[in-house]
């Protein structure tokens, strides 16, 4: 575990609490450290502060993002909207708001973890309009190249892909892809989605895919 935390106090509550986990943590406190220790070493997941002294959460999140699938949660001074999707847009799997108790920072961990090791979503190969979609491969092309996606990103469009023509609520879509329905809200669902938006759709602004059903939630379309 990597924990990029600028405020020494938390980080050593964090680590206390991660050590008592019995996991392997490594703990920072900038965004230049942060991207050194990883290009160094083998990490299974980055918990990551937006607010570093440095380089910004999101700029590292960005760079991690570009470089490797890892999972990413960010923790967040406020629950401010903005902070907080704008971190999920810049490639994070979830996120904490602070302040937070030890015991919730590692259930949400646990629960990332569990989510992401547990193995692709496997079935037949989808296809939507110039979209495939192999969930045994792993792996989503677009006019027969390859499109890169988060473990997270792949996990929700297979959700949808298998249920095309359903409208699964943002609360169904919790509990399917992130494995809880009590620990999130809707905005990691939708903050995903306009990034899935961005790398399948022709026109993102006017998805004809990934749609939204108002009040109601997403629905795969065959175009």
């Amino acid at each position: 575990m990597l924990v990029v935390e600028d405020d020494a106090r938390i980080r050593s509550v964090i680590r206390m609490a991660l050590d008592g986990e019995g996991y392997d943590v490594v703990d920072v406190g900038s965004g230049e450290d942060a991207l050194r220790v990883f290009g160094a070493r083998a990490i299974d997941l980055v918990v990551l502060d937006l607010m570093l002294p440095d380089i910004n959460g999101f700029d590292v999140c960005r760079r991690l993002r570009h470089e490797s699938g890892v999972p990413i949660l960010i923790l967040s001074a406020r629950s401010d909207t903005h902070d907080v999707v704008a971190g999920l847009e810049a490639g994070a799997d979830d996120y904490v708001t602070k302040p937070f108790a030890a015991k919730e920072l590692a259930a949400r961990m646990r629960a990332l973890l569990r989510r992401l090791g547990a193995g692709e979503p496997r079935g037949t190969t989808y296809r939507f309009g110039d979209v495939e979609i192999a969930p045994e491969a792993g792996t989503v092309s677009r006019d027969g190249a390859e499109v890169a996606l988060t473990k997270t990103e792949f996990r929700l469009l297979c959700e949808l892909a298998t249920n095309a023509g359903i409208v699964l609520s943002r609360e169904q879509l919790l509990d399917r892809v992130w494995g809880y329905d009590y620990l999130g809200d809707g905005r990691l669902v939708d903050a995903h989605i306009r990034r899935l938006r961005t790398k399948i759709e022709e026109d993102p602004s006017d998805p004809q895919l990934v749609v939204t059903v108002r009040g109601l939630g997403y629905r795969m379309n065959r175009p």
